[in-house]
This record gives C-alpha cells, sequence and structure tokens, in this order.
C-alpha cells in the first residue's frame, strides 16, 4: 500500500472515531485499531492526536465548494469585504446556529493556546496558507485603487488579528450564559465588520459602498476553520 493511500485511510478512521467520541475521548491508539495498523505505523504519517485532529479540519475546509468559490474570486475590494463578512459570519454564527461540533472546535483552539499551543499552530499554519493569500492579495489591490491606506509592513498580519477579533468575539457568547452580550446589539455582525474593515486601512466610501454588495448570490457561508 502507499503512503498516500495509508495516509487517506488513517484520516477515514480517524474522522469516524471523532465523529464518534469527539476529540478528548478518541486516542491514537482507537484510531490505529480502526484503520488497522500499528499505533506505531499511526505516528510515522501523524506524530500527535492534533495533528491527525487538524488534517482533518484542513481537508474539510479545502473540499468546501463554498471556500473555493470565494477564494476564486478575483482579487479587489469587494472581494476583500466579502471574505471579511463572510468570515464574521461563520464566527458569530457559532452562538446564532447551535452546532456542537463548531463550538467544541472553538473550545479546543482556545484550550490549545493555554496548553502546548501544538493544535492552534497547525491549524493557523493551515489557514494561513489556504485563505492568507486571498487576503493580502486583495488589500494589496485595495490599496492600488485608493479604497485602503496601507497599514504596518505585514497585510497577512492584518488577516490575523480579523481573525482573533471574531474568534475572542464567538468566544465571549460561547457559553449558555454569555460573557458579554455586546450590549445585545442587532447590528452586531454589521459592525464588528466595519471595525475590522477600519481596522485593516479600508475608506469610509469603500466600506459604505462595499459592505452590502453582494458579490455572489448562493454562495453560502464557507468553512473558515477556527477553529474557521
Amino acid at each position: 500500500m502507499t503512503s498516500d493511500l495509508r495516509r487517506q485511510l488513517i484520516l477515514g478512521a480517524a474522522k469516524r472515531c471523532f465523529a464518534r467520541s469527539g476529540f478528548a475521548g478518541t486516542t491514537t491508539k482507537s484510531v490505529a485499531a480502526a484503520a488497522a495498523i500499528s499505533e506505531g505505523l499511526l505516528f510515522k504519517h501523524f506524530p500527535t492526536k492534533s495533528a491527525l485532529y487538524a488534517e482533518i479540519l484542513a481537508e474539510a475546509c479545502e473540499a468546501d465548494p463554498a471556500l473555493h468559490r470565494l477564494l476564486g474570486l478575483e482579487p479587489s475590494t469587494e472581494t476583500l469585504v466579502f471574505l471579511v463578512r463572510k468570515m464574521v459570519g461563520h464566527f458569530l454564527q457559532v452562538w446564532d446556529v447551535p452546532d456542537q461540533q463548531e463550538a467544541q472546535r472553538l473550545r479546543l483552539m482556545i484550550t490549545s493556546h493555554l496548553d502546548d499551543g501544538e493544535f492552534a499552530r497547525l491549524l493557523y499554519e493551515k489557514i494561513g496558507n489556504l485563505i492568507g493569500p486571498a487576503f493580502t492579495t486583495s488589500l494589496e489591490k485595495a490599496v492600488a485603487a485608493g479604497d485602503a491606506s496601507r497599514v504596518g509592513r505585514e497585510p497577512l498580519n492584518l488577516f490575523w488579528f480579523a481573525h482573533h477579533t471574531v474568534m475572542m468575539a464567538a468566544l465571549a457568547r460561547l457559553p449558555s450564559v454569555p460573557c458579554l452580550s455586546y450590549a445585545n446589539a442587532v447590528d452586531l455582525e454589521r459592525q464588528v465588520c466595519e471595525f475590522i474593515l477600519r481596522g485593516i486601512g479600508l475608506n469610509e466610501t469603500a466600506i459604505a459602498s462595499q459592505l452590502d454588495r453582494d458579490l455572489s448570490p448562493g454562495l453560502g457561508q464557507p468553512v473558515i476553520a477556527e477553529s474557521a
């Protein structure tokens, strides 16, 4: 059996185990048994459980057709605003539309920051490689078009600042009794979008003209991993 095929069989077995028992309840031993291999062979492909889970989440993200359509848009101010809208909508939806798997992933992401950070590092790397180029290229186009001012020397950092903003906003509302209600603002999503867009350098004219524009009807919510 080729290494790639073995890797896919391991991922398939791991998906079943994580779906059945969750992250905490799944062990590398149980995944190895489900894949009919030794635990030692499993570790040759995935050194830790966190690495295995991060790969599964990244695969799901990469396979999402809505995300592919979003990333396939021509880099521009419009695409930049649309990407921010979708990212904000995805994170804020964690509490608006209860999803135990999404909530579990967000908790795991935060817990990783307080532990050894391995899971968070792996996921940040995959998110950055997948979405970062579309963000930075569109931001450059916005600056060139006069729709934005350059903020700092590292445009990818602006993507992470935006990502962390909405991830922490989602975390504050994650418990059954929210830690912070944000005054129950009915326009919270728009307010967060405006905050981020101003922070990454867009001017008021560009924000006003693009924020409500729908570039691709029916595109839906992309899976941006956080946890995205």
